[in-house]
């Protein structure tokens, strides 16, 4: 039962690192959208945010010259407020230490998930002298193979390739589904050793 239990766990371990990846590249592109929007604000004359700008208008002496900057300041203050929360929402990314603990976990997930793909063949051939081939086993090596291609990504990524990064998210979505497949068509397996094995 070691090897059932040990998959069950190694699937919510995928899903969880899928879950860092995602939020580590959240926390990368966010930088993007943030520009995009300061972009679209008017000349704070200076300032740092558009309420300060309304304020340094507001108390200025020659009022006419102030006025159209200040409709236009004052109709950017929902932007402002969009800024402002993406980079709260950065920072709180940032706090996370995402791309350590996604890294750490997919080693973790690439090692454990490899050995126990070796040993689930093993300890069938060990108890029954020979191999079942069926989609269990199909699922089981492809998902190996889907493994190496993402971590071999990494090294790439690093250094910034955004077709490194589309293969290794690709690589990893395909194999959540044949981790799925590779559970579902491996609970019979399971039934069946069950009801073939006496128990103490």
């Amino acid at each position: 039962m070691l090897h059932p239990i040990t998959m069950g766990s190694m699937f919510l371990l995928s899903l969880s690192t899928g879950i860092l990846g995602l939020q580590w590249r959240r926390q990368r592109t966010i930088g993007d959208e943030i520009s995009a929007l300061k972009k679209t604000l008017p000349n704070l004359g200076g300032a740092s945010s558009v309420a300060d700008a309304i304020a340094a208008a507001e108390s200025a002496e020659d009022t006419s010259v102030e006025a159209a900057n200040l409709s236009a300041l004052k109709a950017a203050l929902p932007v402002q407020k969009e800024v402002d929360a993406l980079v709260a929402e950065r920072k709180e990314l940032s706090s996370k230490g995402l791309r350590d603990q996604h890294f750490s976990q997919g080693a973790l997930l690439a090692f454990i998930g490899t050995a126990f793909a070796i040993e689930g063949p093993l300890n069938t051939f060990a108890r029954a002298g020979k191999l079942f081939p069926g989609p269990h086993l199909y699922a089981g090596a492809g998902l190996v193979v889907l493994w190496a291609l993402a971590a071999a990504c990494v090294p790439a990524m690093q250094k910034g390739s955004d077709t490194a990064r589309t293969v290794h998210i690709g690589a990893n979505v395909a194999g959540m589904s044949l981790f799925a497949w590779q559970i579902v068509s491996g609970l019979p397996i399971m039934f069946k050793v069950i009801e073939f094995t006496k128990f103490p």
